[in-house]
């Protein structure tokens, strides 16, 4: 019983991660979704020197409800 449940779980699972890996390249590289990964690849160097809103810290800003 343990060799069929493994093996079955071994075969799936494989194929699982298989498809889910397919999955994931694909949306990766829809030509669609470019621009997006672009923006986001950018992100961290854009300068944002604009002042926080008034009353508020910069603390408050990351924290909103």
């Amino acid at each position: 019983m343990y060799e069929l449940l493994s093996t079955f779980a071994q075969t799936w699972g494989l194929l699982v991660f298989v498809v889910l890996f397919g999955t994931a390249l694909v949306y990766a590289l829809w030509p669609r979704n470019q621009a997006r990964f672009d923006a986001a690849a950018s992100a961290p160097l854009v300068e944002n020197d604009a002042p926080a809103p008034a009353g508020e810290t910069e603390d408050e800003t990351h924290v909103r409800a």
